[in-house]
């Protein structure tokens, strides 16, 4: 897996009831305020999945939206992030099986497709707990599995990245 560092800029709004003239218990609330933001939004196209926060660099002046009475306050971060990258070889393990291929899960990425036709010479058998085998080797679910990541794009509607995987190519199977 790919672990970046990225600096980000996003705005933590702020409910009045949350507002303290204490400055320890104010950024407290803009601190817990940015993880929720974090886990809602989950990833983004350009970062990848966030996993932490490393350092809260700047809280800027915060601005009154006159309506609410909810404080917009910028903030500046550094975030630890996890991208896939195209070749990268990574570790998941089985979640569901279909006749054409499994879909496995690793970390954060829940949507990982790795076809019937990339696993070579693997052949899938039906029944109550479908399963593909190879000799000795089985993929069924719960199974983990190392694979490589052929492609994958960003679903800005599920705010989440779809792998394309093979295990074609050297030590690339269940382990």
């Amino acid at each position: 897996m790919v672990f970046l560092q990225a600096e980000m800029s996003w705005n933590v709004l702020i409910h009045p009831d949350q507002l303290s003239p204490e400055g320890l218990l104010l950024r407290k609330s803009i601190l817990t305020r940015l993880l929720e933001d974090m886990t809602n939004r989950k990833a983004s196209k350009d970062h990848g999945y966030f996993v932490a926060v490393n350092e809260l660099k700047a809280i800027s002046e915060g601005k009154v939206r006159e309506l609410t009475g909810d404080v917009l306050f910028p903030v500046t971060f550094t975030c630890i992030t996890e991208k896939p990258m195209k070749g990268e070889i990574m570790v998941g393990s089985v979640e569901k099986i279909l006749k054409h291929g499994v879909f496995l899960k690793s970390g954060p990425m829940e949507n990982i497709f790795l076809s019937g036709k990339t696993m070579s010479e693997y052949k899938y058998i039906g029944g109550e707990s479908p399963m593909f085998m190879k000799d000795h080797s089985k993929l069924e679910k719960g199974t983990a599995v190392r694979f490589k990541v052929m492609g994958f794009r960003w679903m800005e509607a599920d705010r989440q990245f779809q792998l394309l995987a093979t295990l074609t190519g050297d030590f690339l199977r269940p382990l």
